[in-house]
């Protein structure tokens, strides 16, 4: 919400026609005040400057570069404004969070923050029991929005100084796959870096034959781990490893599936870690094994985490790919005692060989999981959502302009096909409705009033195909699309309010 500008010091400040405060983003420090403001007729932001900071003529000399209007100077939200911003506001810079139980908040449109904090603040307190992590895309999904590491950083920023956050947040530089992505996101300043191996996981070895396994180990890039067969089979083989209770034994089949499996994903991990550490002095490491193709079992978590530390290589939070099926967007899909059993065994695990903290990635609206997951876990849990609160976006296009909303359903449903390629996901077209208000044919099912529209976004089909063609429909429509959300903010923020609560309930009781 935004109010006439009222600026608590004991200068006067100029009331400024036209433009509104954000209450909570006023800050005074060194003798000067800064706050975010937004223009009433308009979607426009900018940062209002008053005081020693700001330049005594427009775009004069000074850390900051806008217009004088009165004493207040206002600049536009660029990236050299932000990054002056937070050379005097430190609690603006991500910071390392540890091991302290966290959430990662995807953010694909860049206003989604300020509805992220308040969620926080709504259901962890003012001071957080979950530290959160604002600034949080993959470089798949910066090549669908268009945008880079850096304004997903700065777009971040802006959206906790709006709300007047001052905790310690992270931000993370998930998926990456490349030394090159890690240069990029390493100088926009991230503080967390998930590496993705999943291009070096041998997924046919999760059933292959003895004599095949033989062969693929044999080709392993023993110089890189720094290992030989000989010294593999003497570290695991007859011998018992405890945990909690668990016994985890290795014989010369489960050793050789694990190693043929996950040997070139552990020094691909090595080396990007190796890479980072040469050029970053303070950094959190995450391994991502996730979106691959077959579960990782118990045995494998054990090889995957002894064998990195063997390497040297140092990390906060590990996720493996679970039982089940964690798909885009909707509720978690196979046997819930199966998940609990394996996941107890996966969190007793990360407290035997960290501690580290076990990551759920696709984790958005697993809501069944989420208790067992915080139950086991004992604190030790990174949650990681992305999608859903541009599905929560969608949700609130749908209560405001269900005409665009129903445009952008139509849009979806021509695009699914082809954009769900590099997804894991089940939806079929044939059970979306269809987005006209009238039925089709004949067929009831396919007519929704514009009052129903919204829980479209409960429906598993139609939330899986507007999930995976965000990219599609941001090329198309993304113009629009913010338009209309600036246009309403508090109804983005509201919907994003209420549905990450949902998310972090189970966490923080």
């Amino acid at each position: 919400m935004v109010e006439d500008w009222h600026i608590p010091q004991s200068g006067q400040v100029q009331l400024l026609p036209g433009w509104q405060l954000y209450p909570r983003s006023v800050v005074e420090a060194e003798a000067t005040t800064y706050f975010l403001a937004r223009q009433v007729m308009g979607t426009g932001k900018a940062l209002a400057v008053v005081g020693d900071a700001a330049p005594s003529r427009p775009r004069g000399p000074g850390p900051f570069k806008g217009e004088l209007q009165g004493d207040v100077l206002l600049c536009p939200l660029s990236p050299a404004n932000a990054a002056a911003l937070r050379t005097r506001l430190p609690w603006l810079h991500p910071q390392l969070l540890g091991l302290a139980k966290s959430v990662g908040c995807g953010d694909r449109l860049g206003l989604a923050t300020p509805g992220h904090v308040r969620a926080v603040r709504a259901v962890g307190g003012i001071v957080p029991t979950i530290a959160p992590v604002w600034a949080q895309q993959s470089m798949r999904e910066n090549a669908r929005t268009g945008r880079s590491p850096q304004q997903v950083i700065d777009d971040a920023m802006w959206g906790l100084f709006q709300e007047g956050w001052r905790e310690p947040w992270g931000a993370d530089a998930d998926h990456l796959k490349t030394t090159a992505d890690v240069d990029l996101c390493a100088a926009a300043g991230y503080t967390f870096f998930t590496v993705d191996p999943g291009d070096h996981v041998d997924n046919e070895a999760h059933t292959a034959s003895m004599e095949v396994l033989e062969g693929k180990g044999q080709a392993l890039p023993w110089d890189l781990l720094e290992d030989s067969p000989e010294g593999l089979n003497a570290r695991y083989l007859v011998r018992c490893f405890e945990v909690e209770g668990l016994s985890i034994e290795f014989n010369p089949a489960t050793l050789a599936r694990a190693a043929a499996k996950y040997g070139r994903a552990i020094a691909h991990t090595a080396r990007i870690y190796r890479h980072l550490a040469a050029q970053v002095d303070e950094f959190e490491l995450e391994m991502s094994v996730d979106e691959t193709e077959t579960p990782t079992s118990v045995e494998e978590h054990w090889f995957i985490a002894s064998e990195l530390r063997r390497l040297g290589v140092r990390w906060v939070s590990l996720a493996p790919r679970y039982v089940g099926r964690f798909e885009k967007g909707v509720d978690y899909i196979g046997s819930l005692a199966e998940f609990e059993a394996q996941f107890a065994q996966h969190a007793a695990i990360a407290r035997a060989l960290g501690p580290y903290k076990l990551s759920l990635h696709s984790g958005s609206d697993k809501f069944s999981v989420y208790p067992i997951v915080a139950r086991h876990t004992r604190g030790l849990v990174h949650l990681k959502t992305a999608g859903t609160s541009y599905l929560e976006a969608l949700r609130a296009i749908a209560g405001v302009d269900p005409a665009f909303f129903r445009e952008i359903l139509s849009f979806a449903r021509e695009k699914y096909e082809t954009d769900r390629a590099t997804y894991h996901v089940s939806a079929q077209l044939s059970n979306v409705p269809a987005p006209s208000p009238r039925p089709e044919a004949g067929d009831l099912r396919l007519a929704v009033s514009d009052a129903d529209l919204p829980g479209l976004l409960d429906h598993f089909d139609t939330r899986q195909v507007l999930h995976v063609t965000f990219g599609s429909v941001l090329d198309a429509l993304g113009v629009r699309l913010l338009a209309a959300l600036q246009g309403d903010e508090e109804a983005y923020y509201a919907r994003l309010e209420a549905h990450f609560g949902r998310h972090l309930a189970p966490f923080v009781e």
